[in-house]
């Protein structure tokens, strides 16, 4: 079966959805009065320049129906079989609009729910790219990759809580006595939602090294395959320590860094960073 995975641009693969050859869908970025595609014709430095000038937050936009229908089409067309990866349903009508564009196509398009974002959502497209390689057809890759959704880790540490309070996320006191007091609260998926966890405090390099230890203690078996880093374009010596924390305290046979795009970065802020990986 010839089968054409597709993403959001929420992924956050970077060049491994090359590498997979994974076609993304841009969801919108809109700042102002002008929108942008997300991964296209805007990166996340625009959205850190916005937020310094303007003190708001980027609004973001999903695709239309429509926007799928033409999205899935020249594939379909090519005698194609699409499995489409929408960020969680919980933060985005994206998913809504593909599943209602996916009835158009016969039978032809699969649309997953990942109940998960950023690199979360994209380890399920690599695991799906893994199991395409391994002869499985496009309905066992798509029952594989939903049971797999509730074992997929998807946490983050921000560095600072502006943008989450500027998001609604956070009260002001939070984000004060936040930064004040050096306090850094984990962020987790949980059912296809962002709640909060525990608070850690102390340097982002300190901080990091607790997340990590906590991971391995809560997750003492995993999918060995792979690990995401995925960051918010973070200080370089940060994602260093993180891979050598990661490799102190697990043993995945790759361990990948990408750097989340201008959706996500826009709900976290820049030094962001977390540890994707699926659980077992």
């Amino acid at each position: 079966m010839n089968i054409q995975l597709t993403a959001d641009s929420t992924c956050d693969l970077g060049q491994y959805a090359a590498e997979r050859n994974v076609v993304q869908m841009p969801l919108s970025v809109i700042l102002g009065e002008n929108s942008f595609r997300d991964g296209v014709d805007i990166t996340p430095q625009d959205i850190f320049d916005f937020v310094g000038k303007t003190g708001t937050l980027p609004k973001t936009a999903a695709p239309s129906t429509q926007d799928y229908l033409d999205f899935f089409a020249p594939f379909v067309e090519a005698g194609k079989t699409v499995i489409h990866f929408n960020i969680s349903s919980r933060s985005s009508s994206s998913y809504f609009y593909a599943a209602e564009a996916a009835k158009e196509f016969g039978g032809k398009v699969f649309v997953v729910d990942t109940k998960a974002l950023s690199s979360g959502q994209g380890l399920l497209v690599m695991k799906a790219s893994d199991l395409i390689k391994e002869g499985k057809g496009a309905e066992e890759v798509v029952g594989i990759v939903n049971s797999l959704r509730p074992l997929v880790n998807t946490s983050f540490i921000p560095d600072r809580l502006d943008y989450l309070y500027k998001g609604g996320r956070c009260s002001r006191m939070q984000m004060y006595g936040a930064n004040l007091l050096s306090i850094h609260p984990l962020i987790e998926m949980d059912d296809g939602q962002l709640v909060p966890g525990k608070k850690y405090r102390g340097s982002m390099q300190k901080c990091i090294s607790g997340y990590i230890d906590d991971l391995a203690a809560k997750y003492p078996a995993y999918d060995d395959t792979r690990c995401f880093i995925t960051h918010s374009t973070a200080d370089p010596e940060l994602v260093a320590f993180a891979k050598e924390k990661v490799s102190e305290r697990f043993s995945f046979k790759q361990i990948s860094e990408t750097v989340a795009g201008s959706v996500i970065t826009g709900h976290c802020g820049r030094n962001t960073l977390g540890v994707l990986f699926i659980a077992k």
